[in-house]
């Protein structure tokens, strides 16, 4: 079954993003496990950090200027962030790039990674390395919705919880891109959901 959803991605056409060029680029990778249950590999960033503290994120950051390509940005901020060996991950194909609050080009890879590493969260980055099942998502099983206003037209954001994890933000806009491209889960950003509620 995984083989059959990876092929997905492997044919899949990102959306273009039309402010591409004008922002800072960064990259992160979203990890996959090998497994009959994949799961997907997330980190909770530390506290103390100036941008994104305190939240859950896919590992990988900032492209820096010797990097050859934003492929090679992710696994090396994911190698320096949860000690994940580069060789071990079979990078599949790109979602959507997307625009952080902090006007950074954010570019998520898919990668296949093996269900038994052992990660070794960066404390000066990360305060802990999970995993979530990727049939969570399928039902959206969301406690709440954003209204994000991005780009010039609104965006309705799950926020899941999945123990004592909140995912929400730019995480749950390629999480819920990657669960419609794999399940034709069919979870709509661009409009709200029937129990939103517009807070004056």
């Amino acid at each position: 079954m995984l083989d059959e959803l990876l092929q997905r991605v492997r044919g899949y056409q990102p959306r273009p993003l039309e402010a591409a060029g004008r922002f800072p680029e960064a990259a992160v990778l979203v990890p996959i496990t090998r497994s009959e249950e994949p799961e997907l590999i997330l980190t909770l960033r530390a506290a103390g950090l100036s941008t994104h503290g305190g939240e859950v994120a896919f590992p990988g950051g900032r492209r820096d200027p010797g990097d050859p390509d934003l492929v090679f940005t992710a696994l090396r901020e994911s190698e320096e962030e949860v000690g994940l060996p580069p060789g071990l991950v079979e990078v599949i194909g790109p979602l959507s790039s997307l625009v952080s609050r902090h006007g950074i080009q954010v570019t998520p890879y898919v990668g296949l990674v093996p269900d038994y590493v052992e990660y070794r969260a960066n404390d000066a980055e990360i305060a802990s390395v999970f995993s979530v099942p990727l049939s969570f998502f399928r039902s959206d099983p969301r406690e709440m919705t954003h209204r994000i206003d991005y780009l010039g037209r609104s965006w309705y954001v799950p926020s899941y919880t999945y123990g004592d994890y909140r995912i929400w933000g730019l995480t749950a806009i390629m999480v819920v891109e990657l669960v419609n491209l794999l399940y034709d889960a069919d979870i709509r950003l661009q409009q709200a959901p029937e129990r939103f509620i517009h807070l004056p």
